[in-house]
């Protein structure tokens, strides 16, 4: 067996919950930036991406596990990423987290119960209760980490995306990736 790419030992039930994974559903701000928002002197904002969560992302899509993107905010940034990523849904500006999963369950006629999301705080927990792997960056809000299956060692925007696309990617077997 090839060795982990995760930073520590893993619960069989967490491994189980992501071998049936077969969309990966990401918010956005905590998440895939480190929650901070930036704006220029123009009013225009700005996002930092960790360019190692990128690669995963595209990696664990190649693979054949899909990821989406669900934000309760707006933005030009976020869009351009997720199409440089080639993501296959991105919900932005969503008030209604829970629809938006209905949506995407519908879309891609993938059961929520062979999804996963990572959230970093309360309005991902309705997603959470309804997901069948719940993850959380390191320094979401406390109540996040304490419902979710599997807390990253890494906070949101520092490559947290990337342990758990790798968590994935490991517990179904494809780990070392090919190439």
């Amino acid at each position: 067996m090839n060795p982990s790419p995760l930073p520590g030992p893993v619960a069989e039930t967490v491994l189980a919950k992501a071998r049936r994974v077969r969309l990966l559903i990401l918010d956005v701000d905590g998440v895939l930036t480190d929650g901070r928002l930036y704006y220029g002197a123009d009013g225009a904002e700005q996002k930092a991406f960790h360019a190692q969560d990128g690669s995963a992302i595209k990696r664990l899509a190649g693979a054949g596990v899909p990821v989406a993107l669900i934000s309760g905010r707006e933005s030009v940034a976020v869009r351009r990423r997720a199409e440089e990523l080639g993501l296959c849904r991105v919900y932005l500006g969503v008030e209604d987290k829970v629809a938006a999963l209905a949506d995407l369950s519908a879309r891609t006629n993938i059961e929520p119960a062979c999804m996963a999301h990572v959230g970093d705080d309360l309005p991902d927990l309705p997603v959470f209760a309804r997901v069948g792997m719940a993850c959380s960056v390191a320094d979401a809000h406390p109540l996040v980490r304490a419902r979710a299956d599997y807390v990253a060692s890494l906070g949101g925007g520092s490559g947290a995306v990337r342990e758990i696309c790798d968590l994935v990617l490991h517990a179904q077997g494809r780990w070392p990736p090919e190439g």
